[in-house]
């Protein structure tokens, strides 16, 4: 695509596939740079998965140093290196006080708007972009492309053609296709000889092949104060017992390591430890205390702690020696038989997506000069605790800047 000169004062007009935070982010740079800005929304209103995101807190970033933050990205961590840079956590608290809404740093150094909810931001952030004279509609489905720089999409009325002198698309992943990130993406763009590594479920639960003691009563119950290890790499925090499985923050955070272990071995057994703030001699300590006429199971809650759910788990990884310390180390380290990932429909984000090679440093498709990528539908994954939002923020504004070099803004 040839550079758009605007030196006539021509308002360059450019089309936003999708309303997700990645979609309205590169709508307000845009606007706001004097764009003419359509967002093409297939829902029938915009973020709804943001607003999900909100029900938990609204965790926007986290508040480490730049390089803790970049590696949290692994190895797509230096192709947005440069995004990030642009677009640090501090700049994203910015721009939310900008919009009235103040934030504030957890104790576990994530931040959060001070209200803990989504909607007041929605609420500020449309009232913005509708200043800017950003039009959005929804009920819109982008189902190809069409010649050089057109967008076929699908309303109400059927099909049309969009030729924007520039677009970005921002439709997402495809966890959570109910609240519109399905994921219908990967086909044109395949189609149209775009790289697209396969989608996959990231930050997500995974199936434990349960007794029915487990799975019919402990379903819903957490495993609090919990450590888990695998290939050399522990996460702590707490997980919660599903009828089918095992999820929550502690699994999330090695859920990649996981989930590709899965992939190339079948099922695994990383180790969990129900009481890592024990170490294994005060814990065989505690264990040889009198047990007097109780049950194994009440003497455990007792004398180690352990939940009625932990106790559970313990025993699904196989008879129990009652020795203090046989009982002691199973409790350190408990195996967990994972044979698969959840679903997409239940994980928090996805990985993989259209992979860097398939785009210039600006985020632009090389095979379709003109057309932009970001957030979610790229090709990277992070732990939760901001890193989602921080880099689809980032590529947004990455990707707007890039359109506005294009048009020479």
């Amino acid at each position: 695509m040839a550079e758009h000169d605007v030196s006539d004062g021509a308002r360059p007009e450019i089309a936003v596939v999708g309303a997700g935070p990645a979609g309205l982010a590169a709508a307000e740079r845009l606007a706001g740079a004097g764009c003419a800005v359509t967002v093409y929304e297939r829902m029938p209103s915009v973020a709804r998965k943001f607003l999900l995101a909100g029900r938990g807190g609204l965790n926007l970033t986290h508040s480490e140093p730049h390089e803790r933050l970049l590696a949290r990205y692994g190895a797509a961590a230096s192709a947005l290196e440069l995004a990030l840079a642009a677009l640090p956590a501090t700049a994203l608290r910015d721009w939310c006080e900008s919009l009235g809404v103040e934030t504030f740093v957890g104790t576990s150094g994530r931040v959060f708007p001070k209200s803990l909810k989504a909607s007041p931001l929605l609420r500020a952030w449309l009232r913005r972009l509708a200043e800017f004279g950003v039009a959005i509609e929804t009920r819109t489905r982008w189902v190809g492309f069409e010649g050089d720089r057109g967008l076929t999409l699908e309303g109400p009325s059927g099909r049309f053609v969009r030729t924007p002198d520039a677009s970005v698309l921002a439709l997402g992943g495809a966890s959570w296709p109910r609240l519109g990130s399905d994921g219908s993406w990967v086909g044109p763009l395949a189609g149209a000889g775009i790289s697209v590594a396969p989608l996959q479920p990231a930050n997500c639960g995974f199936v434990v092949p349960w007794t029915p003691f487990v799975s019919e009563r402990f379903a819903g119950e957490p495993i609090k104060r919990a450590a888990l290890s695998f290939e050399g790499e522990t996460a702590r925090g707490e997980a919660m017992v599903t009828s089918d499985g095992i999820e929550g923050g502690l699994i999330y955070a090695l859920s990649g390591r996981l989930r590709d272990a899965i992939a190339r071995n079948g099922e695994i057994r990383p180790m969990l430890d129900l009481r890592p703030d024990l170490s294994e001699e005060a814990l065989t300590a505690k264990l040889a205390e009198r047990r007097g006429k109780s049950s194994l199971s009440t003497h455990l809650r007792k004398a180690a702690s352990l939940s009625p759910a932990a106790v559970a788990v313990l025993r699904e990884g196989g008879p129990l020696d009652e020795n203090p310390a046989a009982l002691a180390r199973r409790i350190k380290a408990t195996p967990l038989r994972l044979v698969a990932p959840t679903g997409l429909d239940r994980a928090i984000s996805t990985a993989g997506g259209v992979t860097f090679d398939a785009l210039d440093d600006a985020f632009m498709l090389k095979r379709r000069p003109g057309t932009f990528v970001a957030g979610e539908m790229l090709d990277w994954e992070a732990p939760t605790g901001g890193y989602l939002l921080q880099a689809s923020f980032a590529t947004a504004v990455a990707a707007a800047e890039g359109i506005m070099r294009l048009v020479k803004r």
